[in-house]
């Protein structure tokens, strides 16, 4: 049988300049994205000293010169050729991969964007070369240090369409520079220098141990960041998390400070992103988000990074493990905090917080023993206080409300019992003032005035025995055993087939969570029982996020987190409220309280608990000195 004649749009193969130019529509989005991946080549041929010169954004000029390996001159004219690369051979090599290049299409679908010049001296060679795609893909002899230079002018010239869609020469280099800095943070073993239009932008030196690290992030960062931050160093069978971490309470406003890397490859993940959102979950003010760089190392074949060109995107092999370890790692470090302002010599008398919170004494006990209690509303908060010690064991019940302060008490004048209690307070604790200080008085009933050993210090009562009753009740919580409800009429709830399948498929764990959930049909479910704490919650809702949560991140904390939602409003509600007059050792019981509770800078809704004021700030408010 005859074929019929050939129409005018028949499948051809498409020419190769117009194939690298279609990929380069992923790999080359800006001149960012060239310098990118121009760095990785040059950190892959183990580069100690990396310097970027950009003209006009990038959009004129983009040089990079490494003092790395060198390229020979028989590969040359191989690297400007699709899929051609010297970091992987086989599938195996692209399961275990671990240089930061690996697919052989940057430098083909640069060169099919812009003209490019690559001059090259490896170090085992006296002759350095250079090939031009100007001039043909042959190399000519050239002059050069050991190592390689990249020359990448006039982006996108051939494609006016891109072009047109790139920013001001302003922004396209702040893209560059934002860049650069995340890549120095990654690679504190390499100098980095960065200059734009001829003017210095950026430059750091190699940093080899921790005290160095912190001056390049200080650099690069700000100072501000390492005072504010937590650094954690934790590890696992397989995995390795280091890093540095925002305290709660300097929380920012955009999530524009966080850095993450995967085996040092900048990553933009969702179950990173999710793992920390958690940690910080009862921590950080609604709508501020926390800061942090962080290095995980695990064996990459436990993560794929061939998932998008650009490799920004990875995917891991055990998603949950990775969640679980991410989360449980940060929320160590954070609760490992307590109060502690900054010791200052200020005389004979000296603040040693780290004696304060580790010492084995009862230090709760001791400063009480300085005031009679004045009756027994205030004994028993005495001992109510005292269970916050994270070793004790709870003798509140969970759904017992909470005693609050007692407002009735018939304090001393507080001349009299700040002169007893200061005296006698030194002789107890060896000349050694508490972190938080000694309580002064009690400002327009909402605030307590302490003297610390520098300055003044400021706690909102509200908040901060908010934080320490949500504490208290997260332990009884978890010493207990979940109660359930079973419900008198079961709720039937519709979802898609896939979270019917999950749902199915995690029945155990939905148990161990307080949730009773059978399978009706292919997209219902029926709910017969839920945990007591989250009888008035909107079940309904509830269940389908953490259906949802279980497909997108292999795993879910919405029912701890609305458990715990009920517990901080129940500490809300059962602490002390505004105008509540306290005695002098009900404000002193409070304060040895939050220096014993974890996380105690802010109250579960995010809120600062306490400020100081330095005698340095208070000179300075009245001149004193000058």
């Amino acid at each position: 049988m005859d074929l019929p004649p050939p129409s005018a749009n028949r499948i051809q193969v498409l020419p190769q300049l117009l194939i690298n130019q279609i990929a380069a529509g992923e790999v080359v989005e800006r001149p960012a994205s060239v310098v990118k991946e121009l760095i990785e080549n040059s950190l892959d041929a183990g580069a100690t000293s990396i310097s970027v010169e950009t003209q006009q954004g990038g959009i004129k000029l983009i040089r990079i010169q490494d003092d790395g390996c060198g390229i020979s001159p028989y590969d040359l004219p191989l690297a400007l050729t699709p899929y051609a690369t010297s970091k992987i051979t086989s599938l195996d090599d692209l399961e275990r991969v671990s240089s930061l290049g690996f697919r052989g299409e940057a430098l083909p679908s640069i060169a099919s964007v812009a003209h490019l010049e690559i001059i090259s001296k490896p170090i085992d060679s006296h002759q350095a070369w250079r090939i031009d795609t100007t001039a043909g893909t042959v190399p000519i002899p050239a002059s050069h240090n050991a190592g390689t230079t990249v020359i990448v002018r006039d982006l996108f010239y051939n494609t006016p369409a891109r072009r047109k869609f790139l920013r001001s020469d302003r922004t396209e280099f702040t893209h560059i520079d934002n860049l650069t800095r995340r890549l120095a943070i990654a690679n504190m073993g390499v100098n980095f220098q960065l200059t734009n239009n001829h003017k210095l932008s950026f430059n750091s030196r190699q940093a080899h141990n921790l005290v160095e690290q912190e001056q390049r992030l200080a650099t690069i960062l700000g100072s501000e960041f390492l005072k504010q931050s937590i650094y954690l160093d934790q590890d696992a069978v397989s995995l390795k998390l280091r890093g540095w971490i925002s305290q709660p309470i300097h929380a920012r406003s955009q999530a524009d400070m966080q850095y993450f890397y995967i085996n040092r490859r900048i990553v933009r993940d969702r179950v990173v992103s999710h793992s920390i959102r958690q940690a910080y979950a009862d921590l950080v003010y609604h709508g501020r988000h926390p800061s942090y760089v962080l290095f995980l190392e695990l064996d990459p074949s436990l993560v794929d990074v061939n998932v998008h060109p650009s490799k920004y995107e990875v995917r891991f092999r055990q998603s949950r493990m990775i969640h679980d370890f991410l989360s449980h790692a940060l929320i160590q470090a954070l609760s490992s905090t307590k109060v502690s302002p900054p010791p200052v010599n200020n005389g004979n008398a000296s603040v040693n917080s780290e004696h304060i919170i580790t010492d084995s004494q009862d230090l709760t006990l001791n400063y009480f023993t300085v005031c009679p209690a004045a009756n027994s509303a205030v004994a028993e908060e005495r001992e109510l206080y005292s269970q916050t010690d994270p070793d004790a064991k709870p003798t509140v019940p969970v759904f017992k409300s909470q005693q609050v302060l007692s407002s009735k008490t018939s304090p001393a004048t507080v001349a009299d019992t700040h002169t007893n209690y200061t005296s006698t307070t030194y002789q107890l604790i060896s000349n050694q003032l508490p972190p938080l200080g000694i309580p002064l008085a009690q400002l327009h009933g909402a605030y307590i005035l302490a003297q610390a050993q520098d300055g003044l210090i400021l706690v909102d009562i509200h908040a901060a025995h908010e934080r320490v009753t949500y504490e208290r009740l997260k332990q009884q919580f978890a010493a207990q055993q979940l109660r359930i409800q079973p419900l008198l009429l079961p709720l039937q709830i519709r979802v898609t087939l896939a979270e019917a399948d999950i749902a199915e498929h995690n029945q155990q764990l939905s148990r161990e969570l307080g949730l009773e959930i059978d399978r009706l049909g292919p997209e219902r479910l029926l709910i017969r029982s839920i945990p007591t704490l989250l009888q008035d919650a909107n079940i309904e809702q509830l269940v389908k996020d953490m259906l949802a949560d279980w497909l997108v991140h292999g795993s879910s904390d919405r029912i701890r987190q609305a458990i715990n939602a009920t517990l901080s409003t129940l500490a809300c509600h059962s602490s002390v409220r505004a105008n509540q007059q306290l005695t002098i050792e009900e404000m002193n019981a409070l304060l040895r309280a939050m220096e014993r509770t974890a996380s105690s800078d802010q109250c579960s809704h995010g809120r600062p608990t306490w400020v100081q004021l330095t005698m340095t700030e208070l000179d300075r408010m009245f001149l004193r000195g000058r």
